[in-house]
């Protein structure tokens, strides 16, 4: 069964929160949104905007093509450098 777009992007951003250590709070400081923003378009009650398709892509390093592909895809087109790569509210990286 085919995963629609939507569903697509929000699998990929999760993947990308998850292998980076980052949580929703940083990924609204990237989009200039609130965490609750964040959630709502996480949870599908929100949609993504190319805008920030295009902010995620340029975040994580990757094509918004594979940020669309799917997490597999965009996990896989991650660079090694942001894996595993803890950050805190702030987006100031630790560890690693």
């Amino acid at each position: 069964m085919s995963t629609g777009l939507e569903e697509s992007l929000r699998l990929s951003v999760a993947a990308l929160m998850r292998t980076t250590g980052e949580s929703q709070r940083v990924v609204a400081g990237v989009l200039g949104l609130t965490q609750a923003q964040v959630s709502r378009r996480q949870s599908g009650t929100a949609s993504w905007t190319l805008g920030d398709v295009d902010a995620l892509a340029v975040h994580y390093g990757i094509g918004a093509l594979d940020l669309l592909a799917g997490p597999a895809r965009a996990c896989e087109a991650l660079p090694a450098a942001r894996r595993g790569v803890a950050t805190t509210a702030r987006g100031v990286r630790s560890g690693g």
